[in-house]
């Protein structure tokens, strides 16, 4: 059975935001997070660290599989039509060739099997990451600012059914938070 989808809290808080000083102390904080039952937080960072999200406990992406999928679509697509139009629509002898000559068909699919996967990703990419977004609270954060030169940080949303505004503040500064801050909405 579905779990309810979470509502917002009543009050104005978005969440808390914890900043960390260092790639690894974002990582074990990240791992203790997981660990501590929260479902609706994440971990901000300039740059990719490597295995930061088997420690956040994510899941894999289904971005590959609709990619793959789109692509197979598109190709098939493109065969299909060209045989369609070969065979039924427009149906000539030219040179005693066959009806179907898949081998002239080859490039054509392959294009289009590539720009349905290209197609696939880029949309799958944007609604996988609910953009576009034109604002999002952590953004009022004046130290949030830092994440894209040198800050990694940890927020854990207001409408986490673990969530305490005063309990996550200290569950961040247990974990080395070297600074501490509730986003308002």
């Amino acid at each position: 059975m579905a779990s309810p989808s979470p509502q917002l809290p009543s009050s104005g808080e978005y969440g808390v935001l914890g900043e960390f000083d260092s790639p690894r102390s974002l990582y074990s904080a990240c791992s203790r997070v997981r660990d501590a039952g929260y479902s609706r937080w994440d971990a901000h960072t300039p740059f990719p660290i490597h295995g930061l999200e088997r420690a956040m406990g994510l899941q894999e992406s289904p971005l590959a599989w609709l990619v793959l999928a789109l692509a197979l679509a598109g190709a098939t697509s493109a065969m299909v039509l060209q045989w369609w139009v070969s065979t039924q629509g427009y149906a000539l002898v030219i040179s005693g060739k066959p009806f179907f000559s898949w081998q002239a068909f080859v490039p054509v699919t392959f294009e289009i099997g590539i720009l349905g996967g290209a197609l696939g990703a880029v949309f799958g990419m944007l609604a996988f990451n609910k953009l576009p977004m034109w604002h999002h609270p952590l953004f009022s954060s004046q130290r949030f600012q830092r994440v894209t030169d040198d800050g990694f940080f940890i927020s854990i949303e207001a409408w986490d059914p673990k969530f305490d505004v005063e309990g996550s503040q200290e569950f961040l500064r247990e974990l080395g938070a070297t600074h501490v801050e509730v986003v308002l909405r």
